[in-house]
């Protein structure tokens, strides 16, 4: 649409509140003509007033009382109503979008105003005196030229300033059809059964382990979580529709341009087919919006790419829920860095393709990280082992070396050396991946307090390394009473 502003100073040195003329052109202050009837026809920027607290020096009345503002944004809103209604937007539609623009409202109610104070509506002809003040509204949402889709975007959650970047995408969109589309996206992504908080969960994990350098798509996800993550709620608000929907539209505007039968449709479909429930496909698109937007054609290839490569088989649709960003560029390029690195560590390719399908996360480690993991479990004499290590425990990978050190040190503190320490690592990694404070000292102090001396506690450590990682309360505890009663009999 494109918008003329009208070019008249608004500060300009008025001689008397009662004067209507430019003092240097001793002239009436009237609008430049226009092909129209009404003068202001396509106008959608409007004079300001120059006098913002006080009425236009051209008009003299009172100030609006507080309830005649009442009167005319309940005036609005059905004016609103009904230049919806002219579109073919049902009545329930037409009053809930109505009634959550105010700002669209407001734009309305000063824009009318403004040509009140001008006396524009006299200057342009009877007929537009007599519309009334609906009458009014009415014609200057027609004059904004968005066709309804400034308040409809407005009533999705967005300030007015991004409702009308957003308008700029979508032109050719009719409004029924984008409200259509608009309802089928909203049950699409919000209406599975996953825990809403989880997709928060899963997002701050994604975006702390990512390492690598990152594509367009990938940035503008990392955008998108940033909008929601600085309001209020955070990224706990993912899965929540009225908290995360509008952001996606204000990251992603393009996908109010998809088509539901030719796009949105056959990719849930291709989705399904590669076995990812309908119930999961609102969590894969809001944790990497760009899916929405590739080409179909382009989603099959790669997916049959990664499949040649990476052993995952049925297990495909199960990684990509977890670990959706495996379908971008630059996750698939360092995957082939990944394949190397663990080629020239004498690492099984089956072994990273193992740990890939249980802790996908690693996908977004740089190589450069991994190798440092990988040279700290090789001084604890595991070089031959190290498939074996992350098969087991691929989060191993992501733990950053100060953190593995310290379980080292936390194991030759209880008496074992280097080699047994080793021996532990291949044994049951998942102790290297654990919390000191929250886990390993835990059950340390259990043991000694069902009575584990600690002249005996490297030895059965050292046999059941497995002791460290298990739950007190659920496995250690329900043993011991058993174990106990046993000895009694």
């Amino acid at each position: 649409m494109i918008t003329k502003s009208l070019s008249i100073p608004t500060n300009l040195p008025f001689s008397s509140l009662n004067t209507r003329f430019h003092p240097q052109f001793q002239s009436p202050l009237l609008f430049p003509l226009q092909s129209s009837p009404f003068l202001f026809h396509q106008t959608t920027q409007f004079l300001t007033n120059p006098f913002p607290k006080c009425q236009n020096p051209c008009n003299s009345s009172p100030s609006t009382t507080q309830h005649q503002q009442e009167d005319q944004l309940k005036d609005t809103h059905e004016a609103i109503f009904h230049f919806l209604q002219d579109f073919g937007i049902s009545n329930e539609d037409s009053s809930s979008i109505a009634s959550n623009c105010p700002k669209y409202a407001k734009m309305l109610i000063d824009s009318v105003k403004d040509l009140d104070d001008w006396n524009a509506w006299e200057t342009a002809g009877k007929e537009f005196v007599d519309l009334g003040f609906k009458g009014k509204v009415i014609y200057m949402a027609k004059d904004k030229g968005d066709n309804g889709k400034l308040a409809f975007l407005e009533s999705l959650g967005l300030s007015l300033s991004s409702a009308t970047n957003v308008a700029r995408y979508i032109t050719n969109e009719s409004l029924p059809a984008l409200i259509n589309k608009v309802k089928y996206m909203k049950e699409m992504l919000f209406s599975g059964s996953d825990d809403k908080g989880l997709l928060g969960k899963n997002a701050r994990r994604v975006m702390k382990h990512l390492s690598i350098p990152i594509d367009d798509d990938l940035q503008q996800t990392l955008s998108f979580f940033e909008k929601i993550e600085a309001r209020r709620g955070g990224l706990d608000m993912l899965g929540s529709s009225d908290a995360s929907f509008r952001c996606l539209v204000e990251s992603f505007p393009q996908i109010l341009l998809l088509s539901l039968d030719s796009h949105l449709k056959p990719m849930i479909e291709l989705l399904e087919s590669i076995g990812i429930p309908r119930e999961r496909m609102g969590s894969i698109f809001l944790l990497f919006p760009p899916i929405m937007l590739c080409d179909i054609k382009g989603i099959e290839r790669k997916v049959l790419a990664l499949k040649k490569v990476v052993a995952v088989d049925e297990d495909f649709g199960k990684i990509i829920q977890k670990y959706p960003w495996i379908l971008s560029t630059s996750i698939q390029d360092n995957y082939k860095e990944i394949v190397y690195l663990c080629d020239m560590e004498k690492v099984a390719k089956v072994s990273i393709d193992k740990a890939i399908r249980t802790w996908p996360l690693v996908l977004g480690c740089s190589t450069s990280k991994l190798k440092v993991m990988l040279e700290q479990f090789g001084v604890l004499g595991v070089k031959k082992k190290l498939g074996q290590v992350i098969a087991k425990s691929p989060q191993l990978l992501l733990r950053k070396p100060e953190e593995f050190l310290q379980v080292v040190s936390f194991l030759k503190d209880l008496g074992f050396d280097q080699e047994t320490v080793g021996k532990i690592l291949v044994r049951c990694p998942e102790v290297f991946a654990t919390s000191i404070e929250k886990t390993l000292q835990m059950k340390v102090e259990f043991l000694t307090s069902i009575g584990v001396s600690e002249d005996h506690l490297p030895r059965i450590i050292k046999k059941y390394p497995e002791l460290l990682v298990s739950d007190i309360y659920k496995a250690l505890l329900p043993r011991h009473i058993i174990f106990r009663a046993d000895l009694v009999k």
